[in-house]
């Protein structure tokens, strides 16, 4: 069985190497809750960047590790920082190892950056996306109650679907209302370990609303461990869990839900022919 991580975070605290043990033994844990001992799948990754240096070392971490592959882009969290940077990410152009352009979009949850320096910093990598040929993938988040980034976000992601752009919005737990809305745009859409979380029941509802050529599934890692482990820190040793959950709530079997997203994400990051080329 093989399990694609379309999204994690290495934050370089550990050597490659390290991180995998952490990951294996991640693995072995999360099969055993499973009640599968010893049945770890064959994992694959795609290493996100949030900034430049966070891109850097997403670089260097799919040049080390089989099966992965990285993507570079700035976090609305920091994006006022890069308008008074201006790093230059036109280094990472034609990399082999590069499938995307993220993580960028719109948090007004934190409103970490101010609002306009996040959609400037938003529609500057959907440009580079565009120029480059590759998908975007697209953190979004409002307040309770609120949808500016998810309006704002549209009338952003519109054109840019409208022009040939692909994009995911990645660890959705908006409405259904705009699921469907960037659905219809020809959204892939991610789901986390959230999907496992007791009061997570939009995410669950939702999960069964994603068509299934457009469901992949991540672990955001180092952020939201899936239960029986939330509240520590997540690797994609866990992935398997959050896959199970889903599998579940969509009334199909673990290896099934294994195969569709793998596949889901060799097509969506164009590993080639959809088996990838290692």
């Amino acid at each position: 069985m093989k399990l694609y991580d379309t999204h994690f975070h290495f934050t370089g605290e550990a050597t490659p190497a390290e991180y995998l043990a952490e990951v294996s033994a991640d693995g072995e844990r999360a099969a055993t809750s499973l009640g599968r001992t010893g049945e770890l799948p064959e994992l694959w990754y795609t290493c996100v960047g949030g900034d430049h240096m966070e891109s850097l070392r997403a670089r260097e971490f799919a040049r080390m590790v089989p099966h992965c592959r990285f993507a570079v882009g700035v976090h609305p969290h920091e994006a006022a920082e890069h308008l008074k940077t201006k790093e230059d990410f036109s280094g990472f152009r034609g990399d082999p190892l590069l499938v995307a352009v993220g993580e960028l979009g719109l948090d007004y949850y934190y409103e970490l950056s101010d609002r306009p320096a996040q959609r400037q910093v938003f529609a500057k990598f959907l440009d580079l996306a565009r120029e480059w040929e590759l998908p975007a993938v697209v953190h979004l988040r409002d307040r309770d109650g609120a949808d500016d980034a998810y309006r704002e976000a549209l009338e952003l992601l519109t054109p840019f679907a409208k022009s040939g752009g692909r994009f995911e919005v990645h660890c959705y737990a908006g409405t259904r209302e705009y699921l469907k809305r960037f659905l219809d745009l020809g959204a892939y859409v991610g789901v986390t370990g959230m999907v496992t979380f007791r009061a997570a029941e939009n995410i669950r509802s939702n999960l069964t609303q994603i068509p299934a050529d457009r469901l992949l599934i991540e672990t955001d890692s180092p952020y939201l461990a899936p239960v029986p482990f939330r509240g520590g820190e997540n690797t994609p040793g866990l992935l398997i869990l959050a896959a199970a959950e889903a599998a579940r709530v969509r009334g199909t079997t673990l290896e099934e839900l294994a195969e569709l997203t793998w596949r889901n994400a060799a097509e969506f990051f164009r590993l080639g022919g959809g088996d990838g080329d290692e």
